[in-house]
């Protein structure tokens, strides 16, 4: 499995921190492993049940918002410089697993994707969450898990967590009907 997950997630190897790597590693195989999906299908499911007609994957929409954050994080230091602090290994670990709760709210009945009684209860910002911690990614990671989607809205989000939701809405904003 971890040769797997490595293949759908290259940016794992982006952190600098080998500890760390690993725990958001494991988290992926972890998900996968509880999931009623596979890592292939990472690449060829929608990344959103909420989009009709979904033709971009998971891990597509998942790779760009990680990708962009990393740019965003880039660009932010080159033109702020010392007058911001940003924790690169925290910031990619974070956009690499906002998502992970996802796998815990798919099903498949009758050979269709659909919505599991767990995702109907529990949004995957919350599942996420309960996953890092455990595998005890640092509080700082679990943040951006949390509030990178729509609950992070009334709660202050660190800098990374804040180009992690942005990098996020701007790979999925656009494909909304």
């Amino acid at each position: 499995m971890k040769n797997q997950v490595l293949k759908i997630w290259p940016e794992i190897g982006w952190i600098k921190n080998e500890k760390l790597k690993e725990q958001v590693l494991n988290c992926w195989i972890y998900a996968i492993e509880k999931s009623v999906l596979t890592a292939e299908d990472l690449e060829v499911i929608p990344f959103s049940l909420l989009i009709k007609d979904c033709k971009i994957s998971f891990m597509n929409h998942k790779r760009t918002a990680v990708q962009l954050s990393v740019d965003i994080a880039k660009r932010m230091k080159e033109n702020f410089g010392d007058e911001i602090k940003i924790a690169m290994d925290i910031l990619i670990a974070g956009a690499i697993l906002i998502d992970v709760g996802k796998l815990i709210e798919y099903d498949k009945v009758d050979g269709q994707l659909t919505t599991s009684k767990a995702g109907k209860l529990l949004r995957h910002p919350f599942s996420g969450v309960a996953i890092a911690a455990r595998f005890a990614l640092p509080p700082e990671v679990q943040h951006i898990i949390a509030y990178h989607a729509k609950e992070g809205d009334l709660a202050k989000r660190s800098v990374e967590a804040i180009i992690v939701h942005h990098a996020d809405f701007v790979s999925f904003d656009p494909f909304k009907a």
